[in-house]
């Protein structure tokens, strides 16, 4: 079937090395050379639980993160109950949010997008939370579609997929939301791979936590979390076979979430979660299964004194554990890979190519 995005932009891996010289052909081009070296980018993601900048300098056809930041906010706690966004979540991303117009003066930066995603998509009262942002820190907050969503996720995540495998299931475990995209990845590194499929589900940690309760979690209330979330998910397996894919080993799983990344961390026995240690890792299914249980048996005080869990995630882990579960349960891949990386990181490719333009 057709993409519902068209081909995903082609991707341009960050690296640590430095730029070629380049030569010019004359005044102009050189001129233009310098200002493109000159523009800083910036790349705001506000979930339904996580606000997170990035601040880069092009490097070429890549990038040099300059600055991050990242913080719990919990945007979109009492949703799902009220259908509107609460006063101290308000406040509290506001807050944060204050932090990234910092860093985005101090910065310089020339070049930016910020967006929002599931809690502001459902949010009754988006339009004055979005005008309160603009108010305090001259933020113009875009609210993306869950098309645009996924293919900023695809874009971030497309440098770890591993090119000799066809095809690719990609999710991304969001505070509100969870997008599931069925991929076809050519074999030459210079295509994009394409998506096939794409279903954003209502199914997020925040969400679930919500109406489960996340601080004592029952085997029961375990099991109903990861029954919920693949009856949610089957549809979208008899839309496009992926099981039949994954019997004849064509299928390679790569995840995008908190929920992942903290569960590599665990595996790995990390004093204190370590990116570098976690993006690009390999997680297999045997292990996702020994994490979570390990976290279900934990009481919420212990889950909150783990280094790689801490007191903003205790309440929230047990929710993600049971969303991927459902996951690997449905498609037996087998391992999955672990990407730390996502919206931002696909934003900011976005605006080094249209830099180019």
């Amino acid at each position: 079937m057709n993409s519902p995005f068209g081909p995903v932009a082609p991707l341009h891996k960050p690296s640590s090395s430095p730029t070629p010289p380049v030569s010019f052909a004359n005044g102009a081009s050189a001129a233009r050379a310098a200002r493109q070296r000159a523009d800083t980018f910036a790349a705001l993601d506000l979930g339904t639980n996580n606000c997170r900048l990035l601040v880069a300098r092009g490097m070429g056809r890549s990038f040099r993160v300059i600055d991050a930041f990242s913080r719990i906010v919990r945007l979109g706690e009492g949703l799902a109950a009220t259908g509107v966004l609460s006063e101290p979540a308000m406040a509290r991303a506001i807050e944060a949010l204050k932090i990234c117009a910092g860093k985005v003066a101090h910065r310089q930066v020339t070049r930016a997008r910020y967006v929002a995603t599931e809690a502001c998509r459902r949010a009754a009262n988006c339009a004055e939370f979005v005008a309160r942002v603009r108010s305090h820190t001259g933020f113009a907050i875009e609210i993306i579609s869950t098309d645009e969503e996924a293919r900023l996720v695809v874009a971030g995540c497309a440098p770890l997929l591993d090119r000799r495998i066809p095809y690719a299931c990609v999710f991304d475990i969001g505070g509100g939301s969870t997008e599931l995209v069925w991929l076809r990845v050519p074999r030459d590194p210079r295509a994009p791979p394409r998506v096939e499929g794409f279903i954003s589900l209502p199914h997020g940690v925040v969400t679930l936590s919500d109406r489960y309760g996340g601080r004592e979690v029952t085997a029961a209330t375990y099991d109903a979390m990861v029954a919920e979330m693949r009856a949610a998910i089957l549809p979208f397996e008899e839309r496009h076979s992926i099981a039949a894919r994954i019997a004849r080993r064509d299928v390679q799983m790569l995840g995008s979430s908190g929920t992942v990344t903290t569960l590599a961390g665990i595996h790995m026995k990390l004093p204190r979660y370590n990116r570098a240690m976690v993006d690009g890792s390999v997680l297999d299914f045997d292990s996702v299964r020994e994490v979570s249980q390990r976290l279900a048996g934990m009481s919420y005080a212990a889950r909150a004194a783990h280094p790689c869990i801490g007191g903003d995630r205790a309440d929230l882990v047990l929710a993600g554990c049971a969303i991927l579960e459902a996951i690997c349960l449905l498609w037996p891949v087998g391992r999955l890979r672990v990407a730390d990386r996502g919206i931002r990181e696909g934003i900011l490719l976005g605006l080094l190519d249209a830099r180019a333009l």
